[in-house]
């Protein structure tokens, strides 16, 4: 499996880039009510929580903190919640997500990638289709003040 990696150019500041990444009450916007919980501490537990199939505590995603440079890098293993999972001991696959912000003259570059995939993780491709979104969302949040909205169909 090739690496997923999106680029995108957000018309506002990399501090408001980075804040759209970490600070609840934007990431909260972005990722359907979930908020990122994380001492931000290299080596440290990271996880997206919210509501979900096991209730306003449900664990979406899950992993460690590899690095992380305010204002500019974010990076962790990634790993789907329990509730995902067929079954509590079911294959879950580690791979690990990218955030990069940088100046771009007027605008903000913010780079995602989505590598170390493991051989038949049954995530990639819907990983594929939601970065899309999500993404496409928090550029409108940027630029907007408003999120897109989600719809199933």
């Amino acid at each position: 499996m090739h690496p997923l990696k999106y680029q995108f150019y957000i018309a506002t500041t990399q501090d408001k880039v980075w804040k759209a990444l970490v600070e609840p009450e934007y990431v909260a916007q972005i990722y359907f009510g979930c908020i990122i919980q994380s001492t931000y501490e290299k080596g440290s537990a990271l996880a997206y929580v919210g509501p979900g199939k096991d209730g306003d505590e449900t664990v979406h995603v899950f992993g460690t903190l590899l690095d992380y440079e305010p204002g500019r890098l974010l990076q962790f293993t990634h790993q789907v919640g329990p509730s995902y999972l067929e079954q509590p001991d079911s294959f879950n696959p580690t791979s690990r997500i990218t955030w990069e912000v940088e100046p771009a003259g007027s605008t903000t570059k913010l780079i995602l990638t989505h590598d170390e995939w493991q051989a038949e993780d049954p995530n990639y491709e819907r990983s594929d289709a939601s970065w899309w979104f999500i993404l496409s969302s928090l550029k409108s949040l940027l630029e907007t003040g408003r999120p897109l909205e989600y719809s199933a169909e």
